[in-house]
């Protein structure tokens, strides 16, 4: 199968399974949703959104967050990890919108980059979730996809990004990432991984991911066999 081939079936697929696609962190503006990816850095979507609703019933808007100090909203996000880091990051990020955008989360990539606590990955979830501007993002279930798919070298998130751009048309990208990252937690994720069940990797993926599998598969089976025989 051509490399276009395996894009296509890639893109059929995740439209047949993920006709509609959920954003998966809850959020009700793009300051809400700004706050929410930032503190999904090394935390789950399930973690965030349990948080979420704690720190925004104190400040959902940079006005109020800034009333709390920054040893507050620590207290407040503690769960989902970094908090120190993050909430820092908040407080701060949560001035600088009120005393340079009135408030506002910017529309550009360079302007949120420039926000403390937001790298790439973060501007461009709000870029593509909150304003529809063309993005593609990586977590770690695209990183792990692409390169399962064989579409991607998996060296590093900044090559997957590229090469996830150069593959999938611009049109695609902002339902695309989303319906990767579903299909990577219900189908193929790191842990629990049954490949049978997951029809994309049995399909069109890396040979060496495809043997590994099996290899690791039989030695369990052999394993289970021999502690039945004891």
């Amino acid at each position: 199968m051509k490399k276009s081939e395996k894009v296509n079936f890639v893109i059929n697929t995740l439209n047949e399974i993920y006709p509609k696609i959920p954003i998966p962190l809850d959020h009700k503006d793009p300051y809400t949703l700004l706050i929410a990816v930032l503190l999904s850095a090394q935390s789950t979507d399930k973690r965030v959104n349990q948080i979420t609703p704690l720190l925004f019933e104190q400040a959902d808007n940079p006005y109020d967050m800034v009333k709390l100090s920054v040893d507050q909203i620590r207290e407040i996000i503690k769960p989902v990890g970094l908090s120190p880091m993050k909430s820092k990051g908040i407080y701060g990020l949560s001035k600088i919108l009120i005393e340079k955008y009135e408030a506002k989360v910017p529309q550009s990539f360079k302007a949120l980059e420039a926000l403390p606590a937001v790298g790439h990955k973060t501007a461009s979830v709000v870029m593509s979730q909150a304003f529809g501007v063309p993005a593609f993002p990586v977590d770690t279930h695209i990183h792990r996809m692409m390169y399962r798919w064989n579409l991607s070298t998996g060296k590093n998130v900044k090559q997957t990004e590229k090469d996830a751009k150069r593959l999938f048309p611009k049109d695609l990208w902002n339902k695309l990432h989303l319906q990767i990252i579903w299909y990577g937690r219900e189908y193929s994720p790191a842990r629990g991984w049954d490949l049978d069940k997951d029809i994309i990797t049995r399909t069109i993926g890396r040979q060496s991911v495809i043997k590994s599998y099996y290899k690791k598969s039989t030695r369990k089976q052999s394993g289970a066999k021999n502690e039945t025989n004891k």
